[in-house]
């Protein structure tokens, strides 16, 4: 199950982002734009499909949880407080992990994820040399 929450939280995480940067706290009640990009679209689904799975106080702490992260002028920080918000949520839900494995995109055959995690952490699929540290000096041409 959490390689599975994970998985999801991930395909899920840049649609969430998207929705939130194009919509603000509105993308909860908003009603879906047909002329909305795509990836936008799909994160205002996903958002008020974890917005029908909840109880008035999971409601009003999405709604807290929504506003901060469309305030934040930082993505990469909007994206981890949905991710932490989306994967609690489907750890506690299995009805909310089905209906969001329908609603995604399959992911593509071979299709890799790569995370990186900690200070100075690096992450690739294909790379020749990687060097990381202080004082490297890099060979002259």
């Amino acid at each position: 199950m959490g390689a599975e929450v994970v998985q999801l939280v991930e395909q899920a995480g840049p649609y969430l982002t998207a929705a939130v940067g194009a919509y603000g706290a509105a993308v909860l009640t908003r009603a879906q734009d047909v002329a909305a990009d795509a990836t936008v679209g799909l994160g205002q689904r996903i958002l008020q499909l974890v917005w029908r799975h909840r109880d008035e106080a999971g409601r009003a702490e999405l709604e807290r949880v929504v506003e901060e992260a469309a305030d934040e002028q930082d993505d990469t920080y909007s994206a981890a407080v949905l991710s932490r918000l989306l994967r609690r949520a489907l750890e506690k839900d299995p009805g909310l992990r089905e209906e969001l494995s329908a609603l995604l995109p399959a992911p593509a055959a071979g299709t890799v994820t790569i995370t990186a995690s900690g200070e100075r952490s690096i992450a690739a699929q294909h790379i020749g040399t990687a060097i990381t540290g202080d004082g490297h000096i890099p060979p002259r041409p």
